[in-house]
């Protein structure tokens, strides 16, 4: 199975610089990577760096705490597509996630949804602050907002993704929508355990060395 169609190569970081983001999209258009996923303000510069490739820009809404008001992240998603972006990575309210306040987390996907009608949108429930239970409720709550794919993790919380999360969601998820998994795959062998369990798309700063059959040192 070839990684590289489910790859969005990650850079996130604060420091992150613009010969940083230059490099991100090099690697990501000579290994053909899905997609590039930068913070918002290098979303027009990863649409030119990557004009004329397949290579789709996806970036983050919210993140990585998910505690602005929905209107703020309506507005953020919908100001990164405006720069360019085809994908929208979006943080839950995860405070209200753990009160169990299903209705607000489904009202601020919603949000954000209505915002952009024609892109992507992945929900990040950040799994490593939620019980199973949560996960569940949360998962559910992202599908009933209008999610086209529920993600694992920002890679900036305690922990990332897990096999254990991937198939839970999948159960919730019941063909609904899809599954991202991001925050820890750091080798070949994480990469095809997690397709198998359930992932459909690869969050990784670390794709270069996963395509390459290495394992990847620190990062998201």
């Amino acid at each position: 199975m070839k990684l590289a169609p489910y790859i969005d190569h990650t850079l996130l970081k604060a420091t992150a610089t613009p010969s940083d983001i230059k490099k991100l999209c090099q690697e990501a258009r000579e290994n053909a990577f899905y997609a590039v996923c930068v913070n918002p303000v290098y979303v027009a510069q990863a649409r030119a760096e990557l004009e004329g490739s397949a290579v789709k820009i996806a970036t983050v809404c919210g993140f990585p705490l998910g505690a602005v008001i929905s209107g703020q992240k309506a507005v953020e998603a919908r100001l990164s597509v405006e720069e360019g972006a085809d994908e929208v990575d979006m943080v839950i309210h995860i405070g209200a996630a753990l009160a169990n306040d299903w209705d607000t987390v489904q009202a601020d996907v919603k949000a954000v949804r209505q915002a952009i009608p024609e892109q992507v949108l992945k929900v990040i429930i950040e799994t490593c602050y939620l019980n199973d239970e949560q996960k569940r409720g949360a998962t559910e709550a992202a599908v009933l907002g209008g999610a086209d794919f529920v993600k694992t993790s920002t890679g900036f919380g305690t922990g990332g993704a897990t096999l254990e999360d991937v198939r839970l969601m999948r159960g919730v998820i019941a063909g609904r929508a899809k599954i991202k998994a991001a925050g820890g795959v750091r080798s070949a062998e994480d990469a095809h355990a997690m397709i198998e369990a359930g992932a459909d798309r690869l969050g990784t700063s670390g794709g270069v060395a996963l395509v390459a059959g290495e394992r990847s040192g620190e990062g998201y």
